[in-house]
Formats: structure tokens, C-alpha cells, sequence
């Protein structure tokens, strides 16, 4: 069974920094098990800060970045280059900076590119670069991803995966395109959560008196259908980087 950890640091700014010191390790250690390692990236103030806390560290020379997957766990479908994307903010924040392969690097496409405007189209394309990329046979067409990165919405939310939709009950396919989002932009492409649940950890990063009620909901067994947050597992482990405000209504952690 998964094991479920929850470290709670007390500012967004400590935690990030020490968020991104626990993944350069994580990384070098999948590294030193199985030569290459891989990550699900994210968005948000808090997995863009993550990034730029490693870009400034000089441990992440302790990573061959050129031997790093890495991947996005959801996207805002929108042009190539646009700020808002996750994509974009994640070059910009690490990926520039370090030496990846760009083989190695496998972002979700954008609208107007090869697909158009059909994030349904983009989200089957990516589907097929997991399994593509997929190195043993698993019960999901998809890499053991040795951490994925996510966070939590106000409302519960993680990835592009929303309270009471279709998409957050979604059993078959491991990517979908996400029409009429509540929040801005309403077209995303994101994991499922099968596909999220093939990660040997996955890692919840959040911060903010806002994300409390959701967190206690989800670290309290709520159903995935309504918090979708509850429903993102590990493999081997399940790992909340909470600050002191987003862990405020978790039972002795407040």
C-alpha cells in the first residue's frame, strides 16, 4: 500500500527551497538506481518557484540533466510560448539553464500547432508519447514516473482535473482534453488519474490558507469525485510539502 507523508514547512518561500533540494536528491538517487530518471512538472507559484529555487542552487550540478524525462502532468491549451502556458514557464525557470536533451523533454502541445484547436487530438497525441516512452509493460500505458508534481486548487482541484466532472472519473484513457475549466483558461490538456497513479511518488506542493479545507478533505479520505486531490497516489508513496497556512485545518497539524 502507498505510503502516505505530510511535512509542513512554515512559509511557500522555505518550503519551495526545500522542495527543490529534496527533488535534486530524488533525481540523482533514480539516476544512480536506473541511469535515467523522470518528472512530472507543474505550474503554480509554488512548482515554478521549485524550479527557479534549483536553477540557483549549486547542488543541481549533482543532476545529469541531459539523463532526466521530463514531462507535464496538465497545460493550459493555448500558442506556443504563451506565458501562461506551464511549459513556458517551466524553460524559463529551469530548463534554459541546464543541459536537458531536448528528446528527453515532452510537453503537451499547443492550440494552433499540429492539432489545431482540438485538444482532444492533443491530448490522444500525448497519450501515445507516454506509451511510446513507456519503458516495461504496467497496467497503465504509461512511464513509472519516479515523481510527479502537483498541486491543489481552492476547490480541490489538481492537474486540470475538476470537482464533479467527467474527466476526474475518467478510468480508460491516461490523457484527456478538459473543455469549459471554471477556471481560466477552460481548455487544458491533463493527466488522468490512472496515469497519475502510475508515479512511484507523487508529491503535493501547496500553500495558502485557501488550499486548507481542501487538503484536510483530501489527507481525510474524501472521494476523488469531489475532491479530485484525494485521488492522487503513488505507487510507493504519496508525499503533502504543505506551508503552516495550508495545513491549518489538517488535525494536529494546525
Amino acid at each position: 500500500m502507498s505510503k502516505q507523508r505530510v511535512v509542513v514547512h512554515e512559509s511557500g518561500e522555505v518550503l519551495a527551497a526545500a522542495a527543490a533540494a529534496r527533488l535534486i536528491t530524488r533525481l540523482v538517487d533514480a539516476q544512480e538506481e536506473r541511469g535515467v530518471a523522470s518528472v512530472v512538472l507543474t505550474g503554480g507559484r509554488i512548482g515554478i518557484g521549485m524550479l527557479e529555487q534549483i536553477a540557483r542552487s549549486p547542488a543541481r550540478d549533482a543532476v545529469r540533466w541531459s539523463d532526466v524525462e521530463f514531462y507535464w502532468g496538465d497545460e493550459r491549451f493555448l500558442p506556443e510560448g504563451d506565458p501562461e502556458r506551464n511549459e513556458t514557464q517551466a524553460r524559463q525557470a529551469l530548463l534554459d539553464h541546464v543541459g536537458v536533451h531536448p528528446e528527453r523533454v515532452h510537453p503537451m502541445a499547443p492550440s494552433g500547432g499540429k492539432f489545431g484547436d482540438s485538444a482532444d487530438e492533443a491530448a490522444a497525441h500525448y497519450a501515445e508519447v507516454l506509451a511510446a516512452t513507456s519503458e516495461q509493460a504496467t497496467d497503465v500505458p504509461v512511464p513509472v514516473f519516479d515523481v510527479l508534481l502537483l498541486g491543489v486548487g481552492e476547490e480541490g482541484h489538481t492537474a486540470s482535473l475538476f470537482p464533479d466532472t467527467p474527466y476526474v472519473r475518467e478510468e480508460e484513457r491516461t490523457v484527456v482534453g478538459v473543455h469549459d475549466c471554471p477556471k481560466p483558461p477552460p481548455t487544458r490538456i491533463s493527466l488522468t488519474l490512472p496515469a497519475i497513479r502510475s508515479a512511484r511518488e507523487v508529491w503535493m506542493v501547496t500553500t495558502g490558507a485557501a488550499k486548507a479545507e481542501p487538503v484536510a478533505a483530501a489527507l481525510g479520505g474524501a472521494k476523488p469525485a469531489d475532491v479530485p486531490a484525494a485521488g492522487a497516489q503513488g505507487r510507493e508513496g504519496t508525499l503533502w510539502l504543505l506551508d503552516r497556512d495550508a495545513a491549518g485545518s489538517v488535525p494536529g497539524l494546525g
